[in-house]
This record gives structure tokens, C-alpha cells and sequence, in this order.
């Protein structure tokens, strides 16, 4: 499994935002379509009804952010020792996908994946893939086959981010 741009991709498996697990929420790209996964979503959305599809709240690497997660990560550490193990952290943010197509807009919903949030630089290039996958079918096609296809050769974590966004420039074309 690695994480590229807002992309979750296991074993040829391609997801915006993280696999969800269970019944957390999750959308997955197939070659048929966009589909909704987890509880209180559900649907396929065909590829040839998909007009457009764009993500929002998308949470962007900052300063500010990192500052965050070293201190939420020292208070809950000061809280476990105090409180002892077992308590229900926060989950984490999520992304809103949405669909349009000839029925409307349709906002599915899934986990980030990138605990301090993404690059802008990733987030555009990602955005700009998402974009071309709704450019016809021989394109969204070729270019879900190649992230699969990636994603199958592709042994160990996330690369750093130089790669992750070369391969995003390659797929976004």
C-alpha cells in the first residue's frame, strides 16, 4: 500500500483519501466507475455519467499544522500516562469527493491519509489528475490502469515526495 498525492493505492486498488476499513467511509475509482463505500454511502457512479469530479477540505500542509500534531501527540501522551491506555482518540479529518453527473451533484466522503495533511503541490497535481479521469473513457481508462498497474509493482511504504509527484505529473499527463 502507498500513499500518492490524495491517491491510496493497494495492490492495483486506487482510493481517494485512505482505504477505508470496516465501515468508515471510502471512494474507490474502478474502471467502471466512482465508488462510494462505508456506511451511510453507498453507489456507483459510471465513468461515462461522470461529468466532473473534485475534491474539498482537503487539509494542506502548514507550519501551523505540524506545531498541532506535536502538540496533540504530547497532550494525549501526558493524558494516557494520566488516564491510563484505552481511551477513543479523534478521528481523523476527512475530504469530500464530489460527483457530478447528469443527476446532480453527489458529495461522498473519506478518511485523509496523510496525518499532517498534504502539499499544495500534491493537492494540484492531484486535483489535476481527478480532472483528466473525467476526460473520456481511453483516458480515464490508461490512466487508472497505470496507477494499478503501479500499485501492483510497487513493493514497501509511500515514496518521498519528490516521486510521488513525478508519478502524479506522469498520470495527470
Amino acid at each position: 500500500m502507498a500513499m500518492v498525492g490524495l491517491f491510496w493505492i493497494a495492490e492495483g486498488d486506487v482510493y481517494v483519501g485512505a482505504k477505508p476499513s470496516g465501515l468508515a467511509p471510502g471512494v474507490r475509482l474502478t474502471p467502471e466507475g466512482v465508488t462510494a463505500l462505508g456506511d451511510g454511502q453507498s453507489g456507483l457512479y459510471l465513468w461515462e455519467d461522470v461529468q466532473a469530479l473534485t475534491v474539498a477540505d482537503v487539509p494542506v500542509q502548514s507550519l501551523r499544522r505540524q506545531i498541532g500534531a506535536v502538540k496533540d501527540l504530547a497532550l494525549g501522551t501526558v493524558m494516557d500516562f494520566a488516564l491510563g491506555s484505552g481511551r477513543v482518540g479523534e478521528a481523523p479529518p476527512m475530504v469530500t469527493i464530489r460527483v457530478e453527473s447528469p443527476g446532480g451533484v453527489h458529495e461522498l466522503t473519506a478518511y485523509v491519509a496523510a496525518a499532517l495533511g498534504y502539499s499544495q503541490t500534491e493537492v494540484d497535481l492531484s486535483r489535476a489528475l481527478l480532472a483528466r479521469l473525467t476526460e473520456g473513457a481511453a483516458t480515464m481508462a490508461t490512466t487508472l490502469a497505470a496507477m494499478s498497474e503501479w500499485g501492483r509493482a510497487w513493493e514497501g511504504g509511500s515514496p518521498r515526495k519528490a516521486e510521488r509527484e513525478a508519478l502524479l505529473r506522469e498520470w495527470a499527463g
